[in-house]
């Protein structure tokens, strides 16, 4: 059965069919009428009277109220004693949390007492009221129909609901079992987490409902699932990062989910240099690029000398991931080795990379090592040497 989530204002009917037999008399018997007062003595003997004569017959009112209820009640905690088919089980009616429920019995039958009971409680006795829960409301008491609802039903009204009458020959129960059903929700879960690579990572979420939820943790990233309230990541690394959704459901209503971000922190590590060959004048860039978590910090440095953006036409521009040094009309002192670092509080990497001057002897010997002639001098003295092995 599938309910709104939010609940409420649904209606939903059980109803009760007993065999046709003869016409509905619903009215109770009249009680028996007082006993006559005694006669009054002499006024001389008799006592002055401590009440008034309309506060007596209030009393006496209530009294008479007060006894015709109990003798109700002994009356269908009888019937549902004496005259129960047990052989019978009771029909299951199944409602959503926060719906209205209606118990509808109909008797064709000529009764003299009918209500509708909740366990060995009376919820009403005919047009009697005797529930004093403000939710349950009297909807019909006809010759063919008498029905009361349950509004914005809750799992405590759950259990065994009894229309109990009685005809000129016995007592009569018929039965109905309400069943409340809760859409899952989750109730409890993990806050964010952040770890070092490495270390093992637990996760919980906790969901209720009726039936029982099932839970199932997705990472978002690459769709790995694993079922149940408890997700255990060991030695987590640095692809295990990112969200991770707590998902619940039982059929009642649609899935309940949450996130949790789970954060790994890991030491820098150079991804990405490259030596730069720029003429005299010109402008230029070395470049060098880092990952991670928490962002690394750079530094530069030229011949293990740290360099100070704003100083000899240098500037540091730094990124998330990466930093940039930037040279305005190079000359020939900046020429040379650089060392770019990141660090973080997990560690640091360096790296080598240089400002070359073109035609200079270094990259001449680079170049030379590309070219086609040295590339067949070396083809051939390979080939010399083989000969000669």
């Amino acid at each position: 059965m599938r309910c709104s989530k939010a609940g409420g204002g649904l209606n939903a009917r059980a109803s009760l069919y007993l065999p046709p037999s003869l016409p509905v008399s619903r009215s109770p018997p009249p009680l028996p009428p007082p006993p006559p007062p005694p006669p009054p003595a002499a006024a001389a003997a008799s006592p002055p009277s401590r009440h008034p004569g309309p506060a007596r017959d209030m009393h006496c009112a209530l009294l008479v109220t007060l006894l015709y209820r109990m003798g109700m009640l002994f009356l269908y905690q009888g019937l549902l004693v004496r005259g129960a088919d047990f052989n019978q089980p009771a029909d299951n009616y199944t409602v959503c949390q926060g719906d209205n429920a209606t118990l509808s019995c109909y008797i064709d039958q000529q009764v003299t007492r009918v209500a509708w009971l909740n366990r060995s409680n009376i919820l009403y006795a005919g047009n009697d009221k005797w529930s004093i829960d403000s939710r349950v409301q009297l909807l019909t008491n006809s010759p063919s129909e008498f029905s009361i609802m349950i509004t914005h039903v809750d799992v405590y009204d759950e259990g065994l609901y009894t229309c109990s009458f009685q005809t000129q020959d016995k007592p009569h129960t018929s039965q109905v079992y309400l069943i409340v059903h809760v859409p899952a929700r989750i109730v409890n879960i993990s806050s964010a987490v952040t770890v070092n690579e490495g270390s093992n990572v637990n996760l919980l979420c906790l969901a209720v409902g009726k039936p029982e939820p099932t839970v199932t943790w997705r990472q978002l990233k690459d769709g790995f699932t694993s079922e149940g309230e408890y997700l255990e990541i060991t030695e987590i690394n640095r692809q295990q990062a990112g969200e991770y959704e707590c998902i619940t459901v039982n059929g009642v209503s649609t899935p309940d989910s949450k996130r949790v971000l789970i954060t790994v922190n890991y030491p820098p590590t150079i991804t990405d240099v490259k030596d730069s060959r720029i003429p005299m004048g010109k402008n230029a860039l070395l470049r060098c690029e880092a990952m991670a978590v928490p962002p690394a910090e750079f530094q530069w440095f030229k011949d293990d000398k740290q360099v100070i953006g704003g100083v000899d036409g240098l500037q540091i521009q730094n990124e998330r991931t990466r930093s940039m040094l930037l040279f305005s009309n190079v000359t020939a002192r900046h020429y040379g080795n650089y060392t770019c670092l990141a660090s973080n509080n997990l560690g640091s990497f360096n790296v080598s990379l240089r400002l070359i001057r073109p035609g200079s002897l270094d990259n001449m010997a680079a170049s030379s090592m590309e070219s086609p002639l040295f590339l067949g001098l070396l083809s051939s003295a390979f080939v010399t040497l083989l000969f000669k092995v």
